[in-house]
């Protein structure tokens, strides 16, 4: 009676699911490579429809950027129409052209006594042009302030709705502000008694002013200024003794340790 060799196991199947022990770092050069091959007329559709599902999985894995935030706070959109005649006129004045056809303006309607609201007006997405560009080196700073109203400052803004009393009668300083929410938030719901909402690049500070003055009936008795200030200046480090509390929202810290977008970085710091 002859011996018979054992059959090799079958290879186990393989899946498509997105590995969720790889690092954030090739999930995110995963995505960049699909979109470059995306636009390649040599890409395959077989390729594009197979890893259709990867696709989506490794994005709401790893990407840090919900243009709609997380609507913690109501919010609509109303067009730069209804903006009062003098308003209109100043934001149409600034050299960028603050408040033209590339601006949206949205209302925020605030979880707090009263229901305040606060408008913002700031960049559609993907409205970057070359003389931002050119603007950024000019200042030595970058463009990301004027991307988008990113999903920190939601996050930020909605954090200090809720913890209103550490601001009552302070002095707060909002470092790399973008175009304000949070700052402005804290003014209108928390009475503290000066806010200064800052950023490096003066073009997004040249909206930061404009959205001060469209909510100065919002704010009742707290100061509100815009101001240019870079974090990496003696000038930064010198007013620390100046204020209370100083209050800042980090998406790029999000993305760089891999926080969820529902815990995105924030930090509001006593001196």
């Amino acid at each position: 009676m002859g011996s018979s060799t054992p059959s090799p196991s079958p290879a186990p199947p393989q899946s498509t699911a997105p590995d969720r022990g790889a690092s954030n770092a090739s999930l995110r050069w995963g995505i960049l490579r699909r979109a470059l091959l995306a636009r390649s007329s040599s890409s395959r559709a077989s390729e594009r429809t197979s890893n259709e599902q990867q696709k989506k999985g490794d994005t709401n894995e790893i990407s840090r950027k919900a243009s709609r935030g997380f609507n913690l706070i109501e919010c609509h959109a109303l067009p730069i129409s209804l903006l009062s005649k003098s308003q209109e006129n100043s934001l149409n004045g600034n050299e960028n052209g603050v408040g033209c056809q590339k601006d949206v303006n949205i209302c925020y309607k605030l979880p707090c006594g009263g229901s305040p609201e606060v408008n913002v007006v700031y960049r559609r997405e993907d409205s970057l042009e070359l003389n931002d560009i050119e603007a950024s080196n000019r200042y030595n700073i970058d463009t990301t302030g004027l991307v988008c109203c990113w999903p920190s400052e939601e996050v930020l803004a909605f954090y200090c709705i809720n913890h209103s009393d550490m601001f009552r009668c302070k002095r707060v300083l909002e470092l790399g502000s973008g175009y304000g929410l949070a700052g402005l938030v804290i003014a209108a719901s928390t009475n503290a008694d000066e806010v200064v909402i800052s950023d490096g690049n003066p073009q997004v500070v040249e909206y930061i002013q404009q959205n001060i003055s469209m909510n100065a009936e919002t704010f009742g008795r707290t100061k509100v200024k815009s101001m240019i200030l870079h974090w990496d200046q003696e000038q930064a480090s010198d007013m620390l003794n100046s204020f209370d509390i100083i209050v800042a929202s980090d998406w790029w810290g999000a993305l760089r340790s891999g926080i969820s977008t529902t815990a995105a970085e924030l930090a509001c710091f006593s001196v």
